[in-house]
């Protein structure tokens, strides 16, 4: 008879045992020989249902192992077993760079990208919130209007007839009925809650004749088909715009689609201002192009909808009401009230639409998101907000034995929050989950089953495992993850004495309620409080925006996937023209998007193959190698290195290999410098924007700002994506720009950040309602010796006072 396995369990700090310890090898997944990115051959074993912390510093390999090979080839995978039809609708996966992969399960990635730029997309309708809540006002509504998708501000209504077939007598009779379809969205903004007010001086040039290039929209050119559109819809083309007669400016402006025939091709003829509606006024306006962004900026004028008030609803679906509470209403009111008030409702016959909603709401509440409302836009959100808002789908999911996969889910959160984030983190790998997280803070790495520390450095330092195993392991390791893992930095024993006081007056943004501060000048300023207390809406609501006030955030970095730091800093310029120089050629030759480009390839140095139906392929352009530019080019050399070997280097490489010999080039070494500085040294100068992580995406902002001089700077959690080892380095940084002159505000939850602060400005006391004023004022000692704030007793806590 076989002796029965027996597993042993811990308790984590969190209080909570610890899953069982994997007994075998299939409860574990298996990753031998992983070369993704800057990975050098890294074998690792994962246990199966426990939390799994990965760590290292930035660049150290951790997305590449955990995103890159495990996320990426489980959900290939999965991809795989749809019929190929179904994959031609779906992201192209390629297998990652591996040798073995096993004990896969499914993989739900949870990650901190922004929720799309759909601008009817809400809160409520990323998530299963909205859906029951218009079955519940379909049901309980007085006066009842119809079904679910008359509470839908995305369906509109329409009447119409058409032909229905009949089987009457055996004999099938075609009869003509007429529908009417109700939906919920308001006629006027079609669903949008805002209507445009375009100003027709900034599309047109009224001295200028259609063919001079009179209009001044993006992309409308005489040249091409719309020339010949014009033409053909019977606009003069050689008269100027100002002498149009009003029927020929209605036209060019207004006119509804017509059918026209152009060189014997039928097309369709629509008026300038509809035209700009539907292709640039639907979308987003942070999702355009940067000169498209601009014209709408320039030129529209966006304002709440005068008929639905913006709640994008029809007065037909804000008539029906539950207790005098129309649908409107309910998505407006913060979610933790919604929540109170779905409890509220006792109606027998709607009992489990009532509990699942009930669930829903209360899911946000526990995830830090009780101060949002459903009908807050998902373009608004910040990536923690987005972050956490996907998690509210998986908190009641039934679903068991699959791996969730979260990239620092504790970006954005106070520390009071930390402890909700990580309890939730515990209850997805109780239900039998295996929970994997890319994190730095020390909060979340110590209440791990498991922790796997990539290292030592970053880029091509980086890339292997320096540690496996338990966090006391991990401690006592000596890796840089372990010797910082409980480092505390201390309150100054001294403060800056501010040089002067911008001044907030009634701020009332938001959630804020009236808000009177003055923000310290030529000292570093910290605002801090909970999530939702109002720190985002005081700062970028009355402080960015002020002349000399260079903000610095963590937004999307407009470009392509040719787009890289050398691009994107301006690096790239006075390294060609060294080239160019130290050769006797042009500059051009010496830029994959210009004269030097691989021809095969046109300098992306892959070749992307459409295989139809088939999922698409990316192959290393056999051409040029992957080296992006002509063969003749990469015999011009600099400090005997050729171009594509200068943008393979780091950035720390580059700035010693610009900065002195051969190659010595001032202005490139300036750059790289403070790129260094703000801790970007491991980044390759090529890398692609797009792999930027937020807090690498705001770092190299910061480096391009910090050549001005004076003024003030408002950063927003740099410290995002910071290893521990790090954050000292940023702390110097801001030391450095306010001993220059610079003011610095800047919003944080790091306590390491708050400790290091002259001053500080807290707002609470909670979040959303319960928040948006103003709890303190002053130094961190003055903080922690009042412990009057939540941050104060978690600063107190942290410096050990």
């Amino acid at each position: 008879m076989a002796t029965p396995t027996t597993t042993t369990s811990a308790t984590t700090t969190a209080g909570r045992p610890a899953a069982p310890r994997a007994a075998d090898s299939h409860d574990l997944i298996r990753v031998h020989g992983a070369r993704e990115n800057n990975l050098k051959d890294v074998s690792v074993e994962i246990p199966k249902r426990r939390l799994t912390v990965f760590t290292g510093v930035s660049g150290s390999g951790k997305s590449s192992l955990v995103f890159g090979t495990v996320a990426a080839e489980s959900q290939r995978l999965i991809n795989e077993t749809y019929s190929t039809f179904v994959q031609g609708f779906m992201p192209t996966l390629a297998r990652p760079d591996v040798d073995l992969l096993d004990g896969l399960t499914t993989a739900i990635i949870v990650d901190q990208e922004r929720m799309g730029a759909n601008p009817r997309s809400t809160v409520g309708t990323a998530t299963d919130a909205n859906a029951m809540l218009r079955i519940l006002f379909s049901r309980l509504g007085e006066p009842h209007i119809g079904s679910p998708q008359a509470f839908s501000f995305n369906v509109a209504s329409i009447s119409g007839a058409g032909a229905v077939t009949l089987e009457r007598g055996g004999e099938k009779v075609k009869e003509r009925r007429e529908f009417t379809i109700t939906g919920g969205m308001c006629p006027r903004c079609e669903g949008m809650g805002r209507v445009s007010d375009i100003d027709l001086t900034a599309l047109y040039d009224a001295s200028k004749s259609l063919s001079e290039g009179a209009l001044t929209v993006p992309g409308y050119s005489m040249d091409g088909w719309y020339g010949r559109l014009f033409s053909g819809a019977g606009l003069p083309m050689d008269k100027p715009l100002g002498e149009f007669t009003d029927g020929e400016l209605r036209t060019l402006l207004h006119s509804e689609p017509v059918k026209i025939k152009v060189e014997g091709i039928n097309l369709t003829y629509e008026g300038l201002i509809p035209r700009i509606q539907k292709s640039i006024l639907s979308k987003d306006v942070d999702a355009l192009q940067p000169h498209v962004r601009r014209f709408v900026e320039r030129a529209v004028a966006f304002g709440a909808c005068p008929d639905c008030g913006g709640t994008r609803l029809s007065a037909l679906a804000r008539s029906s009401t539950i207790r005098g509470t129309s649908i409107a209403d309910a998505c407006a009111m913060q979610i933790s009230d919604l929540a109170a008030w779905v409890r509220d409702l006792d109606e027998p016959s709607v009992a489990p639409l009532l509990a699942a909603l009930g669930d829903a709401l209360d899911s946000f509440v526990e995830i830090g998101l009780g101060y949002l409302s459903l009908d807050r836009s998902t373009g608004t959100l910040s990536g923690g907000e987005a972050q956490r808002t996907k998690m509210v789908r998986h908190l009641g999911s039934a679903l068991t034995d699959v791996t969730y996969v979260f990239d620092e889910p504790t970006v954005g959160l106070h520390p009071h929050d930390i402890a909700r984030m990580n309890d939730l983190l515990l209850r997805l790998r109780d239900k039998g989950n295996t929970v994997l997280v890319v994190e730095h803070k020390p909060e979340t790495i110590v209440v791990a089953d498991h922790v796997v520390d990539l290292g030592p450095g970053a880029g091509t330092a980086g890339g292997t495992v320096c540690y496996e195993g338990t966090v006391e392991g991990l401690r006592a390791s000596g890796t840089l993850t372990g010797r910082h893992l409980d480092d505390r930095a201390a309150l100054k024993p001294a403060v800056r004495t501010p040089t002067g006081a911008l001044q907030v007056r009634g701020a009332s943004t938001h959630n804020l309620r009236d808000v009177d501060v003055d923000v310290p000048l030529g000292v570093l300023v910290v605002v801090t409080g909970v999530a939702g207390s109002g720190k985002s809406s005081l700062v970028h609501g009355s402080v960015s925006g002020r002349d000399g006030v260079v903000t610095v955030d963590q937004g999307a970095i407009r470009g392509s996937r040719r787009s890289n730091p050398a691009t994107y800093t301006g690096l790239l310029e006075p390294v060609r023209k060294a080239f160019a120089k130290a050769n006797g050629v042009k500059p051009a030759l010496f830029s994959p998007n210009s004269a030097g480009a691989c021809p095969t390839c046109n300098g992306a140095g892959v070749v992307y193959t459409d295989l139809a139906m088939m999922a698409g392929v990316a192959t290393t352009c056999e051409e040029c190698e992957g080296r992006r530019f002509q063969a003749s080019v990469l015999e011009h050399r600099l400090g005997g290195r050729d171009i594509s070997e200068v943008l393979g280097m780091t950035v720390r490489e580059a700035e010693e290999f610009f900065g002195a010999g051969e190659a010595r080039t001032p202005a490139a070494h300036k750059v790289l410098a403070r790129m260094a500085d703000v801790g970007l040294g491991y980044l390759t100068l090529g890398q692609p924007l797009t792999t930027l992580s937020g807090g690498e995406r705001q770092r190299l902002k910061l480096a391009i700002h910090m050549g001005e001089e004076g003024g003030l700077y408002v950063l927003d959690e740099p410290t995002t994506g910071l290893h521990l080892a790090d954050v000292e380095q940023l702390l110097s940084l801001l030391d450095r720009l306010v001993d220059s002159g610079t003011s610095v505000v800047v919003i944080e939850h790091h306590q390491a950040v708050m400790a290091h602060a002259d001053w500080i400005i807290d707002l609470g006391p909670g979040a959303g309602h319960d928040g948006g004023r103003v709890v303190f004022e002053g130094t961190p000692a003055d903080l922690v010796a009042a412990r009057s704030t939540l941050t104060g007793e978690h600063l107190a806590a942290y410096v050990g006072a």
